[in-house]
């Protein structure tokens, strides 16, 4: 890879005890000058097992529509496939860069698919204190095992166990979000694609930087996706933007962090709202995540459900091709 890798310049630069000028934001961004550390209100968590449905319902709607992010406990998916998942992107990370780099994302790709530290156009030419491996991980036709790390040998099994457990959770997720929305409980899921519905997992490597108070690990943005579904490591670090502050995320162990990204925003017609957020990073722990993204397929058309469009409510985003509107987003383009 031309681009040096972060893991790299994270190793030199601890030597040095600074970061290179591309990393340093700007001071409307510094995670020092822009944390609010007063009382901190709390992401929502909801046990997403409770047998009351219609207040489950209530609940996954009202963190969507106040908060566009929630955490949710008594998933279902055991802790060991939780643990196996992130043993085996640890692992990945740990190997040596030229094995890493037998998975990079080829240059001239149109896909996000690979490992690499570059993903969309960078503004002012500033750098995120990040490598990552995306991946596809269901349904089984979009998957290309090419992008898939052959080392550890137990990668494949533990992604493909989580993906399994995952489908129930995502399902769970969308029927709420509907009925929610006064729909039948699969409009949502068949409206972002149905059983063509994309997961495509990222694994986001934050090595330890000497300076985490100028640096950020990914800048504020909402994801692009329906719903992102993701699990941290232990290590401080996300933040969501809210009453124009930002915020620490707590990390509870084993929950599982939903964002509502934008073409759940775009669907409800701006009832439920995709999240602002972004990642800090550590001085002396690595941290880590493993968002997976629930995603149109790229020819699917998302625009404001018909249903909830009327005179005193008309359409607020406009109707296209999930690929058009992920080129406009990567490459800083108004919608």
């Amino acid at each position: 890879m031309e681009v040096k890798t972060v893991q790299a310049i994270a190793f030199s630069s601890m030597c040095a005890g600074t970061i290179p000028p591309e990393f340093i934001r700007s001071e409307k961004e510094q995670p020092a000058i822009t944390t609010f550390h007063g009382y901190i209100p709390q992401v929502p968590t909801i046990d997403f097992s409770d047998p009351d449905e219609e207040k489950l319902t209530r609940l996954i709607v009202e963190a969507s529509s106040e908060w566009g992010m929630f955490q949710i406990v008594n998933h279902g998916i055991p802790c060991d496939v939780l643990n196996n998942l992130q043993k085996v992107g640890k692992e990945f990370f740990e190997l040596p860069q030229e094995e890493k780099e037998l998975y990079a994302k080829p240059p001239d790709s149109k896909s996000v698919q690979g490992y690499g530290s570059k993903l969309q156009k960078e503004v002012e030419g500033k750098k995120a204190w990040v490598d990552h491996l995306f991946h596809n991980i269901w349904p089984p036709p979009a998957i290309n095992y090419q992008f898939w790390p052959k080392k550890p040998p137990t990668y494949r099994a533990a992604n493909e166990e989580y993906a399994k457990w995952l489908q129930g959770v995502a399902e769970k997720l969308f029927g709420r979000l509907s009925l929610g929305l006064g729909l039948g409980e699969s409009t949502l899921k068949e409206s972002v694609g149905g059983d063509e519905l994309l997961y495509v997992l990222k694994i986001n490597y934050y090595p330890p930087c000497p300076r985490p108070d100028l640096a950020l690990g990914v800048v504020a943005h909402t994801d692009m996706s329906a719903i992102t579904i993701l699990i941290p490591n232990e290590v401080q670090g996300l933040q969501v933007f809210r009453d124009d502050h930002w915020f620490d995320v707590k990390y509870i162990s084993n929950a599982l962090v939903i964002h509502v990204g934008d073409q759940l925003e775009i669907l409800s017609n701006g009832k439920y709202k995709a999240v602002l957020h972004r990642t800090t990073v550590n001085k002396e722990k690595t941290r880590m995540s493993w968002p997976v993204f629930l995603e149109p397929p790229p020819d699917q058309v998302v625009g404001p459900l018909p249903q909830l469009v009327n005179e005193e409510n008309p359409a607020r985003y406009k109707t296209k091709k999930f690929s058009d509107y992920m080129h406009c987003k990567l490459n800083k383009i108004p919608q």
